[in-house]
């Protein structure tokens, strides 16, 4: 497999200092140092980001990174409540969410908005996942395709050029069934295909052949008994897992089934 997957946990607002430290490491316990398998990410609150990134830093080797849930678009300044992605560099992440569906429903955030947040991760050194995702009404009115374009344009047309990109710079996608998320509903592994390939065929009119290189993460409910067959299909490259990434013994199956695709080349 020429993309590495990735089994990425949002942990969303969850959690204490001592049990974020608690599972950070049952995780890295659970992971072998072993080059060839997936890549793994933590995404904790931020109150709880210093003590996860310590504790991931003094686990050299293993395959484990930690992300932000969100990421503010001012550089300092007066801008009370808000994180910067400067910030988040220095508080040891790698990777920063951006457009999760709860962000754009509950808070307001505009395609334009996380455009904006997505510009700013990347600049300055954060990989961003942009999510994209369509709700149950505007699936079943047959918006599905409409939505999932104008949420991926209002970034490829202001912020993301593929043209320069290398494989190690590039930004992952995360498709959210919105109405598959917190439901115990999940779409089909096929209909899920479907969407990914839809993202992908999306990606390569405006960049041709390297969006072949971005990874692309299902976010619909992914649970120990669906992780492998969702995996295995040739455009979803990992998944970001909510509820199941907060149960430690949960979130090491679904690797589990990752790193087996990854060890047998699927």
């Amino acid at each position: 497999m020429s993309r590495r997957l990735l089994v990425a946990g949002n942990w969303k607002q969850n959690g204490t200092v001592a049990s974020a430290r608690a599972l950070t490491a049952e995780i890295i316990a659970g992971l072998t140092k072993s080059g060839d398998g997936a890549e793994y990410l933590i995404c904790p609150a931020f109150l709880h980001m210093a003590a996860v990134s310590q504790a991931v830093q003094s686990s050299p080797g293993v395959p484990l990174q930690v992300g932000s849930q969100d990421c503010g678009v001012h550089p300092d300044g007066a801008f009370t409540g808000d994180v910067g992605a400067g910030m988040l560099v220095d508080a040891g992440c790698s990777y920063a969410i951006v457009g999760h569906s709860e962000r754009r429903q509950l808070f307001g955030d505009t395609d334009a908005l996380v455009a904006q947040k997505f510009g700013v991760a990347q600049e300055a050194g954060l990989v961003p996942i942009l999510c994209v995702g369509e709700t149950l009404e505007e699936r079943e009115s047959g918006k599905l395709e409409q939505v999932i374009h104008r949420q991926l344009d209002a970034v490829l047309s202001t912020v993301w050029s593929l043209e320069n990109a290398t494989s190690t710079s590039l930004p992952v996608i995360a498709y959210e069934p919105v109405w598959a998320i917190g439901t115990g509903k999940t779409a089909s592994p096929e209909e899920a295909q479907e969407v990914h390939h839809l993202i992908r065929s999306r990606l390569a009119d405006n960049a041709g052949q390297i969006s072949d290189q971005v990874r692309i993460v299902y976010g619909g409910s992914v649970k120990p008994d669906n992780a492998a067959e969702l995996f295995a299909q040739s455009d979803i490259d990992g998944g970001l897992i909510g509820g199941a990434s907060l149960k430690a013994p949960d979130f090491l199956s679904i690797g589990k089934a990752a790193d087996q695709l990854m060890r047998n080349g699927l």
